[in-house]
């Protein structure tokens, strides 16, 4: 049952994907819109169920927060250190920034795997919750299926803002889509312990923060400093929300 509901989620995360590719000629209010899930989806699905799974304290911090904190401490490094080494390497060729504005496509691709990574980990957990019952396993099939949307949409949006073509754009989307498949299928195989996952959204959750805080919001509001880019960004949140309201 769980690799079936797991099929949804396979065509949604496409769907977020396509729409997402479709408003080229929108790109602020893709960003701004892009911004908004992922906050949501940090803030109001990610951390709550992560500080459930792993709340134990570790030197009076829950470890689940001391993790989010790390994430997002790795992910500032990574880009940094990738900056920097991008940085040089252009120097040494004589190149400058170049249109991206000097943003690192290996950075676009990591955020991106990540999300096939936390896309993995929602199958694991779809199937997960079938095991331990059929009314968990729809509450949870509820909350996949809709924030996978917002998954694909910002699977393609992170690897193309990043200045990946739209090639690899495609390919991290479809293994985002895939990944849901692949991790409801391996329950069948075992049973997953739940304080592990729960370590792992936290640092996903950090680490996707940064990425929404530090690079995609920005961006949107660079060039374009609207109150439609602010009021999809605001959409986003209210979205998730929602669809964290209707999972419960």
């Amino acid at each position: 049952m769980a690799v079936i509901v797991a099929l949804g989620a396979f065509l949604m995360t496409l769907a977020g994907g396509w729409t997402a590719q479709r408003v080229t000629d929108r790109r602020h209010l893709v960003l701004g819109l892009a911004g908004g899930l992922m906050l949501g989806v940090v803030g109001l699905d990610l951390l709550p169920e992560s500080l459930n799974a792993a709340g134990r304290p570790v030197f009076g911090v829950p470890l689940a927060l001391l993790l989010f904190v790390a994430g997002f401490l790795v992910a500032h490094v990574v880009e940094r250190l990738l900056a920097v080494r991008h940085a040089a390497h252009g120097a040494e060729n004589g190149a400058g920034s170049g249109a991206d504005g000097g943003r690192v496509p290996q950075v676009g691709l990591t955020a991106a795997a990540a999300m096939v990574g936390h896309s993995l980990a929602d199958g694991v957990a779809l199937g997960a919750a079938f095991q331990v019952g059929g009314g968990m396993g729809v509450a949870v099939a509820l909350a996949v299926i809709t924030h996978d949307f917002a998954d694909g949409f910002n699977t393609y949006t992170l690897t193309r803002l990043y200045g990946n073509d739209r090639r690899k754009a495609l390919l991290m989307l479809f293994a985002d889509a895939a990944a849901p498949v692949v991790g409801a299928a391996s329950t069948l195989l075992f049973t997953l312990p739940e304080e592990p996952l729960g370590a792992y959204l936290g640092f996903f959750g950090g680490a996707l923060l940064y990425l929404a805080a530090a690079e995609i919001l920005p961006e949107a509001h660079h060039r374009h400093p609207a109150l439609s880019t602010l009021m999809c960004t605001v959409g986003g949140v209210a979205g998730i929300w929602l669809v964290v309201g209707i999972a419960e």
